[in-house]
């Protein structure tokens, strides 16, 4: 799979027009940085799913800064199949391509990005650990897991 612009790769502090056109008037960097992406349902930039991107984005961003960060998405409700490997991914699916997103979400986590599935998603839809993508972690609950980190002072970004 291709990588999108800005991501895998392309890092956001190397975007450029041609022309040299765009200038960024609010600059930002930060020594620290705690997300928490919910994602209930997919949007996308292109075949995408948009927090594929924007985590990705905020992962290198974080690197650029030398920041500590923890970033966290957790897939829940009808996005689940996005933490699938591929078997179950065709099994849920009904399709025998594999989970395109598989080697993008692999990346985030390289990057450091801990990602999640809602254990009721899972619970929900029969899947097992063994059913996902290596290194997924499985929460008790999207709502309980949303909860404890905005309680621990995470900010909170709805991708839906």
């Amino acid at each position: 799979m291709p990588a999108e612009p800005g991501f895998a790769g392309n890092r956001s502090n190397e975007v450029s027009l041609p022309d040299d056109s765009l200038q960024i008037d609010i600059p930002v960097h930060l020594d620290e940085l705690k997300v928490v992406f919910s994602v209930a349902s997919l949007t996308f930039e292109g075949d995408m799913p948009a927090v594929l991107l924007h985590a990705g984005l905020i992962a290198d961003d974080a690197a650029d800064w030398s920041a500590q960060s923890r970033v966290v998405v957790v897939f829940h409700t009808n996005a689940g199949h996005v933490t699938l490997d591929d078997q179950a991914y065709n099994a849920n699916r009904h399709i025998a391509t594999g989970n395109p997103y598989r080697p993008v979400v692999a990346d985030l986590m390289q990057k450091g990005v801990q990602v999640e599935l809602c254990g009721v998603t899972a619970k929900a839809n029969g899947w097992g650990n063994a059913d996902l993508i290596p290194g997924i972690k499985i929460n008790r609950n999207a709502m309980a897991r949303l909860t404890q980190l905005d309680q621990q002072g995470y900010v909170k970004i709805s991708e839906s």
